[in-house]
């Protein structure tokens, strides 16, 4: 293919494992990055950075689902780097407290709202509240964003977290998470299922009415952080129940997964989902391209590399993507980018190069 694809059709062919005219490049850059530049890099939004490098881009645009409630509430407040979001039940009130890291511009969780099996009643209550509905004020929105943004960027919508991740990672904490499934593990499940109806219905209305080209996941799934076992008796369930729903309806799902995934590969290969993001090779991650490619030969590869392999010289970098993309039987469905969020380390002289790359990278289709 030698006609020039724009940024959009770029992703999306590549999404759908289909030939692209190259290979699509982006580094994944949040506001940690430009603060960390030299100038004029510090003074330039991450837009200005990434037309400066020459990425595909990849926006978000706003959502279009709200939540109602009855009997429940869920109020969050911010103070300078503490956000607190308290859950109210007519029995019981629950809290998360965040803060915000400036060097990394990402909020982490220092108090967790799920401590007792009582806590676990009450958040089984606040899900069981919801009901989701179309938030016509955000699809005005996200359709005025798309319409701007038109063959610029692919665009992209959250769904949210399956169960079990946002359990180990929001409400009860990896070590609390595991213990409380362990000695209540009826209560845990039926919390699970309450939350996963709310995730339902969420990509039912996303699938029906949202512009974003592509919906996302956001499971960060690792088994750092969960087994093999809890994989295939919660996750694979869950996330393939939302992929079923996403491909009847036409509509593209990512999974964004930043751990070791080797070990959940089958699970992987079989839910229906058309691409796995922020694929992160060893040493950080477990999963090489070729591991992926073998595993799961119908699924787009969004990554490739890893943090530690951006703090080399640019010829360093190179050098290890091609010897990865070289070992390929082909490169439909491969999408370089910097797997997590590009390190403030790598300067974006660096960046370009690698994407001038790229670029260049002979890339086999068939």
């Amino acid at each position: 293919m030698n006609e020039q694809m724009t940024p959009k059709e770029r992703w999306l062919a590549a999404i759908r494992m289909k030939s692209v005219d190259r290979l699509p490049f982006w580094p994944k850059l949040n506001g940690a990055y430009p603060k960390a530049q030299d100038a004029p890099f510090r003074e330039k939004d991450l837009g200005a950075i990434h037309d400066w490098i020459g990425s595909d881009k990849h926006e978000g645009i706003a959502g279009c689902v709200r939540e109602i409630r009855k009997r429940t509430a869920v109020e969050t407040t911010r103070n300078n780097c503490t956000m607190s979001t308290v859950f109210r039940t007519p029995s019981r009130e629950l809290q998360l407290v965040r803060q915000f890291d400036e060097p990394s511009s990402s909020w982490h969780p220092t108090e967790f709202p799920v401590k007792t099996l009582e806590d676990i009643h009450a958040m089984t209550d606040v899900f069981e509240d919801v009901v989701v509905d179309l938030d016509a004020d955000g699809l005005q929105k996200a359709q005025a964003q798309s319409e701007e943004i038109g063959q610029d960027s692919l665009t992209t919508n959250g769904i949210g977290e399956s169960p079990l991740m946002y359990w180990v990672e929001w409400l009860a904490g990896v070590e609390n998470a595991h213990f409380l499934l362990m000695d209540h593990k009826e209560d845990v499940e039926a919390l699970f299922e309450a939350m996963h109806a709310v995730l339902i219905e969420k990509t039912r209305i996303l699938c029906e009415h949202s512009p974003a080209d592509v919906f996302y996941l956001i499971e960060n799934t690792s088994t750092t952080l969960i087994s093999p076992d809890q994989y295939r008796q919660y996750c694979a369930r869950h996330v393939g129940e939302y992929a079923k729903l996403t491909s009847a309806a036409g509509r593209n799902l990512i999974l964004h997964m930043c751990g070791h995934l080797k070990a959940l590969l089958p699970e992987l290969s079989r839910i229906p989902a058309q691409a796995f993001e922020a694929f992160t090779s060893p040493t950080l991650g477990n999963t090489s391209l070729l591991d992926g490619r073998t595993a799961c030969p119908d699924k787009c590869l969004i990554g490739g590399t890893n943090a530690m392999l951006w703090t080399r010289t640019a010829d360093e970098i190179i050098s290890r993507i091609e010897s990865d993309l070289d070992e390929l039987p082909h490169h439909r469905g491969i999408i370089v980018t910097s797997a997590g969020v590009m390190p403030p380390l790598c300067k974006p002289k660096t960046i370009r190069q690698v994407c001038e790359w790229v670029k260049q990278y002979p890339a086999r289709m068939n």
